[in-house]
């Protein structure tokens, strides 16, 4: 597959890139992607992204919400009895 980085900026910074790390284009687009992914998974946690998301549309946890489901709930989902 040919990539076409049509963005003069991109293109700058991608050349730049890749010459640091010693790599062609294709492999400097495909570390920086890598890398892009992993910060932003890291960014925040499963229960701070799931906070924020509460907030963002208005959903308030009951205290019964904010208490884990027994086992056996899994267990009977699962067929696992």
């Amino acid at each position: 597959m040919t990539i076409n980085i049509s963005n003069k900026e991109a293109d700058t910074l991608t050349r730049a890139f890749a010459k640091v790390e010693g790599v062609g284009i294709t492999e400097a687009i495909v570390i920086a992607m890598r890398e892009a992914l992993e910060r932003r998974r890291n960014r925040e946690t499963p229960l701070e992204t799931a906070a924020r998301l509460r907030a963002e549309y208005g959903i308030k946890l009951s205290e019964r919400a904010r208490n884990p489901l027994p086992r056996s709930v899994y267990d009977e989902l699962s067929g696992d009895e």
